[in-house]
């Protein structure tokens, strides 16, 4: 083992990369390292390759890393076993013999010292340092034939060891590496293999990983994702029109450079691009969440499905600090959050695709003044002498006695007649609360009363229910002044706005299924009289064909996303989602990036009810929940 007493170190401020590395940045360090932040966090560089900037800019905190195992091993051993590698590098000649036999070895049956000195070696004695594998993924560059190689830098590798000495080495993919590491205020150098200037380019040859185009896009909207995160970042590549297509929106700047690998030297000049991404400032939203408008407490309460009572708070508090005068609810569920605008005294736009939901924000959203009187509710009580008995003959045994059917068909025939629009809507989402409230557990996907707790719902009767729904609805009606409107239809083809939209999709996720009609399909067929659907005749349930939605895969959720966050670009977003479901957090912030700033609010959250409960480590529901903040 070299004796490390004798090695006389220069100052660490002359360190300069162990490897040649082709498309290496030491010549344009005078250009690259004013660009970086004077105040950051960790210095990542997940193309570590020669890492010429990182070796000249010597960072306290940083993360390297790399997809090339050889050179992750190389900067590993060089952390780890400085000497034995110098001694093993000791022992290698610059001899054409031992460049083949020592190439022609293989590194599974090395160890990680061994591996990392042939590298080194390599590196020293091929031809212009070019590291390339052939398709079995052996090194198959030939001898350089040079006079003096420098093959064991002992200085070098002791002042490399030291700085690498607390910083963190990754084998890995980019995007794994900045996902798990990157956070607000690091500094991120973005190097990739770079898009080819033309089919005969050498950029290829840089590296065993092929990058195509799509590649690059995908890197471009990570830098999208790194800039919404917080992060600095400084990305090279070609002056390729491509990239100055993907990075139109930062700062580029184009520099000659010199190309040291061509057979042709004629070809040797080129022009690279320098990319400068700052951080987006954020906002710094108030933590003391800020109170909500006490007649919130008058909405109807509910077990529905994906309802965000409990986040009302939490939702106003991101809200009240922006200026809006109008909300578009373009998923309104429950109905609970445009209730909530509307107390506080916004124009709400409430809209979507179930009729149920519609019927809900006709009633208490669109409607300021109009209820039901007790004589209202003495005429839908009456016995109709010609009901259609459809619920009485489509769902008999199945979810109510015969006199529960019977009434509830008495109850629709009756609604029929009404002429106001308010009114009838109130009836209708009396009917619906009433059957949901007489329901075990609320819901449609099973036949019998299996899951009957007993509770005071399930003992009144079906009349009491519908009656005490009208008194709740009508107690909730309110005018708040404003012209505010209900729309019943697809939220992608909704061409209605507002200063601020408020969207809380259906949540994809391969664990668990996002059909409310599967759920609901019974008292949905009541806000619809089940018009325009397909019920499902073979089905112990009843149930009918659910409704097109692009929000039941995880490409369509995203390209939906993307769709709504372009149409509206101009407007404040607040996006209600879970830590469940997909795209990913990373992927949601990477797609609104591309059009607004965004923020990311997390809430600790437990669903009320769900089927997530023993698959998702035996969570019983709990998630967190995100408020993604476009601005």
């Amino acid at each position: 083992m070299a004796n490390p007493s004798k090695i006389q170190l220069p100052n660490i401020r002359n360190l300069r990369p162990i490897l040649k590395w082709a498309g290496g940045k030491t010549q344009m360090l005078d250009q690259l390292t004013p660009k970086l932040p004077k105040k950051y966090g960790k210095y990542i560089e997940p193309f570590i390759g020669g890492g010429a900037l990182f070796f000249a800019t010597q960072p306290e905190h940083a993360v390297i890393a790399d997809s090339n195992s050889e050179l992750v091993n190389l900067y590993t051993v060089i952390k780890n076993k400085p000497y034995d590698l110098i001694e093993e590098l000791s022992g290698m000649v610059n001899d054409s013999d031992f460049f083949y036999e020592l190439r022609s070895l293989d590194i599974k049956k090395l160890s990680a010292v061994k591996i990392a000195a042939r590298t080194i070696y390599l590196n020293k004695t091929c031809f212009n340092g070019l590291y390339r594998v052939n398709k079995s993924g052996k090194f198959n560059v030939p001898y350089g034939r040079y006079k003096n190689p420098k093959i064991c830098d002992e200085e070098s590798i002791i002042l490399a060891s030291n700085l690498l000495a607390n910083k963190e080495i990754v084998l890995g993919d980019y995007k794994l590496v900045l996902k798990k590491h990157a956070k607000e205020n690091d500094f991120i150098f973005l190097d990739p293999p770079y898009l080819p200037v033309s089919q005969y380019s050498d950029f290829k040859r840089y590296t065993k990983e092929q990058f195509y185009e799509e590649d690059h896009v995908e890197l471009a909207n990570e830098v999208k994702r790194l800039q919404g995160l917080g992060c600095h970042v400084v990305l090279t590549n070609s002056n390729h029109p491509l990239v100055h297509q993907l990075y139109s929106d930062f700062t580029i700047e184009v520099i000659q450079t010199k190309r040291f690998i061509n057979s042709d030297s004629s070809k040797r000049t080129g022009e690279d691009v320098i990319v400068t991404v700052k951080p987006i400032k954020k906002l710094r939203l108030k933590v003391v969440p800020t109170q909500i408008n006490s007649q919130v407490s008058n909405y109807p309460s509910t077990r529905y499905m994906g309802s965000k009572n409990k986040l009302l708070t939490n939702i106003w508090n991101v809200a009240s600090q922006f200026k809006h005068d109008s909300v578009l609810d373009l998923f309104s569920g429950s109905g609970v959050v445009s209730y909530m605008f509307k107390s506080e005294g916004k124009k709400v736009i409430s809209n979507d695709y179930m009729a149920m939901s519609a019927t809900y924000a006709k009633a208490m959203i669109e409607n300021n003044s109009v209820i039901l009187s007790d004589s209202d509710i003495v005429k839908l009580l009456e016995k109709n002498k010609k009901p259609d008995l459809f619920v009485s003959k489509t769902f008999k045994d199945l979810y109510y006695t015969d006199s529960e059917n019977l009434l509830i068909d008495n109850i629709r025939e009756n609604i029929k007649k009404i002429r106001n629009p308010y009114k009838k809507a109130i009836a209708k989402s009396a009917l619906i609360r009433a059957c949901i409230k007489k329901r075990p557990r609320g819901i449609f996907t099973y036949t019998g009363h299996r899951y009957d707790d007993g509770r005071n719902d399930l003992l009144m009767t079906l009349e009491s229910q519908f009656i005490e729904a009208v008194k709740v609805i009508n107690k909730s009606i309110f005018d708040n002044g404003k012209e505010n409107k209900s729309r019943h239809g697809d939220a992608l083809t909704c061409k209605l706005s507002a200063d601020l939209v408020y969207i809380d999709p259906p949540y994809y996720s391969p664990l668990s299924d996002n059909e409310y009609v599967r759920r609901y399909h019974f008292v949905e067929g009541l806000a619809c009289d089940w018009e325009g659907v397909e019920i499902q005749w073979h089905t112990s349930t009843r149930k009918f064909k659910s409704y097109p939605t692009p929000f039941s895969s995880r490409k369509g959720a995203a390209d939906a996303f993307d769709k709504l966050f372009s149409k509206y670009k101009d407007k404040i977003l607040i996006v209600s989602y879970s830590s469940n479901s997909l795209p990913t957090l990373d992927d949601m912030v990477a797609i609104m990036s591309n059009y607004k700033k965004v923020e990311v609010i997390k809430i600790d959250y437990k669903y009320s009810f769900g089927n997530q409960g023993n698959k998702v480590n035996d969570n019983k529901n709990k998630a967190q929940e995100y408020l993604f903040l476009g601005y």
